[in-house]
């Protein structure tokens, strides 16, 4: 029976050989580069080092067959092999992503399958509906762990750059509500409504009125909770609600961090249906993610992969011009656009390190497949916004073809309220 095996075992200790061959010109190639402080235990007790400071990131591989992720370490295939328990990642999130793009940026080309790969998703009322209850409705609980007491989940303002999250939070809805020009009891749709925070503050300082819609229906209890304990039923309608199946006219729309969920095919479709819900002299603002490839690609190195895989079914980024595009297209005209990435670049490197703090709560609450997901997605969001891969754009417009007397001279209008404390 021995001899039986023995060709068997000469194969793989051949493989075994072959691939430690592998690893080593591998990771000499990294070293001849630059150093990392990472550490990748191998399944045979082996250490490579990638330089000579401790590491603060730790890799171990358990066995032969999860080493092919290291030779093409793509933020796709790392990224997965670590939510599907195939490696072992130890260190903080926003270290691991560091360090793992560095690997990717030495190791793979530019282009391929690990490019800005463009989507062109169809999208359904049923598919998109599936995929806000995928993302959204993990818990309440779930996100009022890392989020801010509000629990607003999109990009914060930092004024000053030094502000908190909460107080960060509040800033953003004030300087929507001031570039939109609310004014009272005035009738304001919020496309994307989330759990209500926008449409609560624009009822308590306006007397707005106020419609919000989600398809989360987590989302839409809180929401509706939320409008009760405040005391503004009257002036606030939450509706688990398809954008698409809204009727009648609204003085303001704002859609905060849902229309990256449209589809890029689509977007001409949706700002058409914006500009048939907004009154003739009314103000929309867009504040959505955007793609810093001019083709609508996705984040190079996998990144998209990732997250339309483990995240974000269905979810596509357009290019800032293209959307531009599609809005006037819609028949809306655009007058002012404000870039936000160094604030969302802040914003999810705060969601990250509240969601590490939180991390024994969050695993329970969601299991270690779903934490070990979102711990990648936050610290690689925050990563993707610093270096340019995707941005955050608010735009306001208004229905196009109008006279431009109507149109205001200046941006001052948007920063007085907050200068004198009105905020």
């Amino acid at each position: 029976m021995g001899k039986r095996h023995t060709p068997y075992l000469g194969l793989h200790f051949s493989l075994g050989a072959r691939l430690a061959a592998r690893l080593g010109a591998w990771s000499n190639a990294i070293r001849q580069q630059l150093a990392l402080p990472l550490r990748i235990e191998l399944w045979d007790g082996q250490r490579i080092d990638f330089s000579a400071q401790p590491p603060r990131v730790t890799i171990r591989v358990p066995s032969m067959a999860a080493a092919s992720y290291l030779l093409r370490p793509s933020l796709a295939s790392l990224g997965s092999a670590y939510v599907e328990g195939r490696i072992e990642v130890q260190g903080a999130a926003r270290d691991m992503i560091d360090i793992v793009t560095a690997l990717a940026r030495n190791t793979l080309k530019a282009e391929g399958r690990y490019a800005r790969v463009v989507r062109n998703w169809r999208h359904s009322k049923r598919g998109d509906a599936d995929a806000i209850h995928y993302h959204y409705d993990v818990s309440n609980e779930f996100y009022a762990a890392f989020l801010d007491p509000q629990l607003v989940y999109s990009c914060a303002y930092f004024e000053q750059g030094h502000e908190d999250l909460a107080t960060a939070q509040q800033q953003k809805i004030d300087h929507i509500l001031r570039k939109i020009a609310l004014q009272p009891h005035q009738r304001l749709l919020d496309i994307g409504c989330g759990w209500g925070a926008l449409v609560i503050r624009a009822a308590q300082r306006f007397q707005a009125r106020c419609v919000g819609v989600t398809l989360s229906e987590q989302q839409y209890a809180l929401a509706r909770q939320r409008v009760r304990a405040a005391g503004l039923e009257h002036l606030v309608e939450i509706r688990l609600q398809d954008y698409r199946d809204v009727q009648g006219q609204f003085d303001r729309i704002t859609n905060v961090g849902m229309f990256e969920h449209v589809g890029v095919r689509h977007l001409p479709e949706y700002f058409a249906t914006v500009a048939r819900l907004l009154a003739e002299d009314g103000i929309v603002m867009n504040h959505g993610i955007t793609s810093s490839d001019p083709a609508n690609g996705q984040s190079p190195y996998g990144g998209g992969d990732f997250i339309e895989q483990y995240v974000f079914p269905q979810g596509e980024l357009a290019h800032i011009g293209h959307v531009l595009k599609c809005m006037q297209q819609g028949q809306l005209e655009v007058f002012d656009v404000e870039n936000l990435r160094r604030h969302y670049a802040r914003t999810c490197a705060h969601w990250s390190d509240n969601f590490e703090a939180a991390a024994g709560r969050l695993k329970a609450l969601a299991g270690e497949k779903r934490f070990r997901i979102w711990q990648v997605y936050l610290a690689g969001s925050s990563y993707a916004f610093e270096q340019d891969w995707i941005s955050l754009y608010q735009i306001v417009a208004r229905k196009a073809g109008q006279p431009a007397s109507t149109l205001p001279w200046s941006r001052r209008y948007m920063y007085t309220a907050a200068a004198s404390g009105l905020a």
